[in-house]
């Protein structure tokens, strides 16, 4: 914490507000700018302020407080308050510091792939994508939280449109993701409605006193409880409510698909957390049923249904992309177990794949840059025509196996060890299986890449042509701290447990 006084004290008081109103502005400043590198420039500095800022916010939870802003000077239920706590501030900070290393990475990366008059533009949408995203996060009024749910929504189909520069697929895929999104967008507000019928506040703190006081409500509140779970399952990508997922991962630009692998459903994730154990309290009957029975079971479904799809695809972006999904599944397998362990596992795998994704993806979109690799077979020889990105590749992909010491062990050791600790050895089976089908998808690409020859052009194999300095160093930053966070987990456990006690506060939660 010897940091934290190197912060100005209005910094940190006006931390969460600002992280929000920058990118929220400025994205509006980017949409018109006629320079493509200003306009990335401008980017570059707003997303590192929010960094910087949301570091020091994370720093002063870390501390014991919990910060409660107040928009305005009104005082809630009146008025929006953002409420920062050992829950969203892990997720505020990563997903600043991802929207700073992606955008280090855009600048050839976005060259390549997005039109010359769309550039600007592009940038001003990713703004406007980062500012919905960290509202999401913050924010303590169930209503602003469906705004910002769409400001972030609308802006990402524009973005994953824009990949149709590159593959026109990108437009179905961002009309498929449209549909979806707005169903899942409706259903959430409509839960939202119903709650402030059931408690007349839109304010989540008094939501959450009003429903304990009433025992849970009555089959209004119950109603709200299923649409908001079906709601932000479909934003979330929960099998099999992630239909929109592999098409968005595949067509949209490289940088479009690092930020929402690395953010979009890790922040829609942390909203079921908020409501299912926040707002709502898993002494509640309907509640319990939900996590033990639903939640458990999609989560096993997609762990071990998405993985094999994942197995069966030829496209590299199409593998991960299901592999997210399979991931998404270890993370609601903690929520399932109910118990603060199982909690901070999950937790702790929401972190932990947003840094694993986050490198494997950036080294994909390297090997489009150079290549124009897409497909599995031609990863042959990219192990002796790219040595570096593909040597970042590969510890991504040790680490999405779950190899010891790196980030994805710790999280699945974690998780296993929670699952035994709850007597759900089934679960522990289930986590080896999906581990062992990992092994498949990710094993043939690293066995082409490695142990196939390079292709030859005019009868000599193709000369080593290394990604650029830009994409490099984000691509390793991720890679090196998925093994250092492999070495050394006792930090991000540390932040994984803090969101666990926020979420077992209420009581309702074995330990």
């Amino acid at each position: 914490m010897d940091i934290l006084p190197a912060y100005p004290a209005w910094l940190i008081e006006h931390g969460a507000a600002l992280a929000v109103v920058l990118p929220l502005l400025t994205g509006a400043v980017c949409a018109v700018l006629r320079s493509e590198r200003a306009a990335w420039i401008v980017t570059l500095i707003v997303t590192g302020a929010c960094a910087v800022v949301s570091f020091g916010v994370l720093l002063t939870i870390f501390a014991g407080e919990v910060q409660i802003y107040e928009m305005g000077g009104w005082e809630p239920p009146y008025g929006i308050a953002y409420v920062i706590d050992g829950l969203n501030a892990p997720v505020l900070f990563l997903i600043s510091a991802i929207a700073f290393i992606g955008t280090l990475y855009g600048i050839p990366s976005v060259t390549a792939e997005v039109e010359p008059g769309k550039r600007a533009p592009f940038y001003g949408a990713f703004l406007l994508c980062v500012a919905g995203l960290l509202g999401m996060v913050v924010t303590g009024d169930a209503f602003n939280v469906f705004v910002f749910l769409e400001v972030s929504s609308i802006s990402t189909y524009v973005l994953v449109a824009m990949g149709a520069s590159r593959d026109r697929r990108a437009l179905a895929a961002a009309c498929r993701y449209l549909i979806l999104g707005s169903i899942g967008a409706t259903l959430f507000v409509v839960g939202v409605g119903c709650l402030y019928m059931e408690t007349g506040t839109l304010n989540m703190l008094d939501m959450s006193r009003i429903l304990s006081e009433i025992g849970g409500g009555s089959r209004v509140a119950l109603v709200g409880f299923g649409f908001i779970v079906i709601g932000l399952g479909l934003k979330l990508a929960m099998f099999p409510l992630h239909l929109w997922l592999p098409g968005a991962y595949a067509h949209a630009p490289s940088f479009v698909t690092v930020f929402l692998a690395s953010t979009a459903t890790k922040a829609a994730l942390y909203l079921l957390l908020r409501f299912m154990f926040v707002v709502f309290d898993p002494s509640f009957e309907y509640d319990t049923a939900i996590i033990t029975y639903v939640i458990t079971t999609v989560a096993v479904a997609g762990m071990l249904l998405a993985s094999l799809q994942a197995v069966y695809q030829t496209d590299a972006r199409r593998t991960l992309a299901y592999s997210s999904i399979a991931q998404v599944g270890y993370m609601l397998l903690g929520i399932g177990m109910a118990t603060a362990a199982g909690l901070s596992a999950g937790y702790l795998h929401l972190i932990n794949h947003a840094l694993i994704k986050g490198a494997l993806f950036l080294a994909l979109g390297a090997f489009w840059y150079r290549y124009g690799i897409m497909r599995v077979l031609d990863f042959r020889g990219l192990g002796q025509i790219m040595p570096w990105t593909m040597g970042a590749f590969t510890l991504g992909g040790l680490s999405l196996i779950g190899v010891p010491f790196t980030a994805g062990f710790v999280s699945k050791y974690n998780l296993a060890m929670a699952a035994a600790a709850n007597g759900w050895w089934w679960a522990v089976g289930v986590i080896m299986a999906a581990s062992v089908l990992a092994i498949i998808y990710m094993g043939r690409m690293l066995l082409v890449a490695y142990f196939q020859p390079p292709p030859e052009v005019d009868g000599e194999a193709v000369a080593k042509n290394e990604a650029p300095l830009l994409m490099l160093v984000p691509m390793w930053v991720l890679a090196g701290l998925s093994i250092l966070i492999g070495i050394n987990a006792d930090w991000i456990v540390h932040a994984a447990d803090g969101a666990a006690m926020v979420l077992t506060a209420g009581g309702g939660v074995r330990p």
